[in-house]
């Protein structure tokens, strides 16, 4: 079983988990999966920038797909991300000069908006992308290689301004889903059985100007772009270096002040930046150990009197009054309903 850090790492931006509610919304169904995942303040979650760990991200696309019954709704979905959804890379794609360099630019900012996945050209004449796969969960995998599928034809189509399905040959990787006949129409060719996720461009693409080339604007969201990558290199904003120096501790907290010396400064200091970003430092010591008893309830068989003593609880009555108002439940009610058991 891959490690807690693994499933606990950040994944996405929380704009894909509001893709997906917008998805669900658009097939009709009324019912909301993620209260129940993330507890009471869920729609605080869902805005800003801080990422979403992969673990969250699992459990809401395995809702998904269990309420609608379709793992290949991730087609559905990619289908609906538009440029915006991806950030600052998105903005810089579309206003380059060729597609071909469009291209360049998602692989290298992809980890602006997700850390799952990227694109990569491995062949120029006739181009071919190749989806190169990082966190990719077996259980939801075929949700999100359509969702990275149709994600990047529109992306191709915007930059183009032609549909381009019908020219392009795609590989995915296994063999054919039981749904495949419903999603055939996204391409023009499939091969099944590949060891990667490929689409064949069709020759000379590459080289096509983009529909939206402005060199102004390119500028100005690279700019953008170098400036958020290089953030994000330093450990972005003060919330989420402090949130990762958490997930590192062995369940062994530090007191505000003891997090404050960790980050060179005093108390006060830390209290007043954390506050500019809208956040408290025991809200953020509150979800790094929800997110941790979620996974332990779930994917270990740990009795909760000892994950309790994990979480640094002494009193478990007390571990337990926590985790109901964290997710509207107890541990137990909780480790029931995930593995239904």
């Amino acid at each position: 079983m891959p490690s807690e850090h693994y499933w606990l790492s950040p994944a996405v931006h929380p704009i894909y988990a509001r893709l997906v509610l917008a998805e669900l919304r658009r097939q009709g169904y009324r019912e909301n999966p993620v209260p129940p995942l993330l507890g009471p303040d869920w729609e605080q979650q869902l805005q800003g920038n801080r990422f979403l760990n992969l673990d969250t991200l699992t459990r809401l696309l395995q809702a998904v797909i269990s309420l609608t019954g379709h793992p290949g709704l991730g087609f559905s979905a990619g289908l609906h991300t538009d440029v915006s959804t991806h950030g600052p890379g998105g903005y810089a794609a579309v206003t380059a000069a060729t597609i071909g360099e469009a291209i360049n630019l998602l692989e290298h900012y992809s980890p602006l908006r997700q850390h799952l996945a990227s694109y990569s050209l491995v062949r120029r004449s006739p181009p071919v992308l190749q989806l190169n796969e990082r966190l990719m969960p077996p259980p939801v995998r075929d949700y999100l290689l359509g969702h990275f599928t149709t994600a990047m034809l529109r992306l191709l189509e915007t930059v183009s301004g032609q549909p381009l399905g019908p020219e392009i040959t795609l590989e995915w990787p296994g063999p054919p889903p039981e749904w495949a006949s419903e999603v055939r129409e996204h391409a023009g060719r499939w091969v099944f059985g590949s060891d990667a996720l490929r689409l064949h461009l069709p020759d000379g693409l590459l080289e096509q100007p983009c529909l939206g080339a402005d060199a102004e604007l390119h500028r100005q969201a690279l700019r953008d772009c170098e400036h958020h990558l290089q953030r994000q290199r330093r450990g972005g904003d003060l919330s989420e270096r402090i949130k990762q120096r958490l997930l590192q501790c062995e369940y062994q907290y530090p007191t505000l002040a003891q997090m404050a010396a960790q980050e060179h400064l005093t108390a006060r200091t830390l209290i007043r930046h954390l506050g500019s970003e809208g956040v408290r430092y025991q809200q953020i010591l509150d979800q790094v150990r929800s997110e941790q008893a979620c996974w332990l309830l779930e994917h270990t068989d740990l009795s909760i009197e000892m994950i309790a003593e994990r979480l640094g609880y002494q009193d478990t009555s007390n571990f337990s009054r926590t985790f109901r108002r964290w997710l509207g439940c107890p541990p137990r009610g909780y480790r029931q309903r995930v593995t239904g058991s």
